[in-house]
């Protein structure tokens, strides 16, 4: 393909609360057995990009370790490859990324290193599957200069933490507002962008030579009147993970029969780092109804419309319904747990009782583990 890409993973969300405490919302386990990142880096791979740079920053331990290896995805071994970044003390700068602009001007080298002549950003905590060769082939019909992949709103309510956009009849947007108190329109942004290299170097050196450091806000939204920025509208499934009860529901969505096909047994495949582990194990008494259960998972009790990821341990006589439990999970004896989160690592004593009053409960437990 004609273009490198650009994965922005560094970002954090207040809205997250507890879950983004020890890791970057990139790295949420979605689905059992993969990563918030692995949907993005799937579709350019998929897409024949050989070249992805990764900007991290906040929490990055788990999510660098995740892609300590390009082979998962299948990027140039030889050309091109898996490029992580994290901000970098020189003698020329100090600061963390400021914003997305300055996550890419501090690393500048890479576009200007890099021979293609077109790159493909988009952001690592949304779920989705898209051709980028075809959102390209769109950039270059238009003539545009930049291209936005959109699409219209599901939830109206939640609208105003989006990007927003109208466009004319031909697609050209008119105006973007970025996370409006009152929107004036249902199509939002997707964070996935397509620019040529030589002019999304010269967009970020001037906003950080104007102090300005926010791609959308300082570089695309400012330009809106001086270039020609398209839309691309797709209508396709698509998530953006920014809360609690985006994660949840965004888990519960993989319960349904053809929410899984079309990721999971339709071309092109997702893929993500592989562990090593045993097949779940269902022990007798166990009862499983409409439910993820990821490898090296042990069950005993009742799971119900849940998701258990991997090397979780559910005792004797456990209830869990409508629930998302997380890696390496101990759930003790007689525990009841629905309506939440359950972190990882958590040890659930025996006997416990956990179901949310309102809302969707995240559940931390740092018991002691005692395995009898």
């Amino acid at each position: 393909m004609r273009a490198i890409g650009i994965v922005l993973a560094g970002g954090s969300s207040h809205r997250m609360k507890e879950l983004v405490q020890k890791r970057a919302v990139a790295a949420m386990p979605i689905a059992g057995s993969y990563r918030s990142i692995d949907f993005v880096l799937s579709n350019m791979s998929n897409s024949h990009i050989q070249k992805v740079g990764v900007f991290t920053q906040y929490n990055s331990g788990s999510l660098n370790e995740h892609l300590s290896s390009s082979k998962w995805w299948d990027f140039g071994r030889k050309q091109g490859g898996l490029f992580v970044f994290t901000p970098t003390v020189t003698a020329e700068n100090n600061y963390w990324y400021r914003g997305t602009a300055d996550a890419i001007y501090q690393n500048l080298s890479f576009l200007k290193n890099s021979h293609e002549p077109y790159v493909v950003i988009a952001s690592a905590d949304c779920v989705y599957k898209m051709d980028y060769n075809k959102v390209l082939e769109y950039h270059i019909d238009k003539k545009a200069d930049i291209t936005v992949v959109c699409r219209d709103a599901d939830d109206l309510r939640e609208i105003d933490r989006y990007g927003t956009l109208k466009m004319n009849e031909e697609f050209r947007i008119e105006e973007f507002e970025e996370k409006p108190i009152v929107a004036k329109s249902n199509t939002i942004s997707c964070g996935i962008y397509v620019v040529r290299r030589r002019a999304l170097i010269e967009m970020v050196e001037k906003c950080v030579s104007e102090d300005r450091y926010d791609f959308v806000r300082d570089a695309l939204i400012r330009q809106k009147d001086v270039k020609k920025i398209y839309g691309y509208k797709i209508k396709e499934y698509w998530r953006n993970i920014a809360s609690v009860e985006d994660y949840f529901y965004t888990n519960m969505d993989f319960l349904k029969p053809e929410i899984r096909k079309y990721f999971f047994r339709e071309y092109p495949d997702i893929y993500s780092k592989v562990d090593d582990l045993p097949p779940a194990k269902y022990n007798v008494g166990a009862q499983v109804r409409n439910s993820l259960i990821s490898s090296g998972t042990i069950v005993n009790g009742t799971v119900e419309d849940s998701v258990i990821f991997k090397e979780t341990y559910v005792g004797n006589n456990c209830f869990i319904k409508n629930s998302i439990i997380l890696n390496d999970v101990y759930i003790g004896d007689n525990t009841h747990i629905e309506d939440c989160i359950v972190e990882s690592h958590a040890t659930i004593r025996a006997n416990s009782y956990h179901k949310a009053s309102e809302g969707i409960e995240v559940v931390i437990e740092e018991n002691d583990r005692y395995i009898i």
